[in-house]
């Protein structure tokens, strides 16, 4: 008997196919080591091995996701989610407890602390490490228990209350959205949770 198997193919960001996933019915590795099974008969039969790959080569599937989202990691996805800034080193306080309430709910956030660039460098250096968003904090902020949100592609979302961002945050993640960035998207209304 010949193997079967099933392949799956996905494409590329150039439209390239190649294998990704696959499943194969061996009839033939029983049969040389000998391998054998009784049913609840008592009758003697020979297995069929199952091999499976699903993501086949990871390293293959890795690159493939890379180039599909040309470096733009989806936020659910991103092991850069959000960048703390400050407006000055005066609300180095609030920034971290910021960093902090959006790491214990399960996000990728970080804060520089001694970060000796200026403002705009620093808003710009997150921008071209792919952060999905920039939350830059000042003494408006910390006052108002907000931030005010930019997006890798220099969109300025405005300010908004931790509490809130911290609800878009778990909408993003738990419905897999793919362009958090987009302003409809952002905005669009985080349903209560019971």
């Amino acid at each position: 008997m010949e193997e079967e198997w099933i392949d799956i193919t996905i494409q590329d960001a150039l439209k390239r196919s190649f294998q990704c996933a696959t499943i194969q019915l061996d009839f033939q590795l029983p049969q040389r080591f000998n391998l054998s099974y009784y049913d609840e008969k008592g009758d003697k039969h020979k297995p069929v091995m199952i091999h499976r790959a699903v993501l086949g080569s990871i390293e293959r599937f890795t690159a493939i996701l890379t180039e599909s989202f040309a470096g733009k990691w989806p936020f659910w996805l991103s092991p850069r989610q959000a960048k703390v800034i400050t407006v000055h080193s005066t609300v180095n306080e609030y920034a971290k407890k910021v960093q902090q309430r959006l790491f214990d709910e399960g996000f990728e956030a970080i804060f520089e602390e001694n970060c000796p660039d200026t403002l705009n460098k620093q808003i710009r250096n997150a921008q071209l490490e792919q952060f999905n968003f920039i939350l830059v904090v000042g003494a408006k902020e910390m006052e108002n228990g907000t931030v005010n949100v930019r997006t890798r592609d220099n969109e300025v979302r405005g300010e908004v209350k931790l509490d809130d961002l911290v609800k878009k945050f778990h909408r993003f993640a738990r419905e897999f959205t793919r362009d958090t960035e987009n302003e409809s998207e952002f905005n669009a209304e985080t349903p209560k949770i019971n």
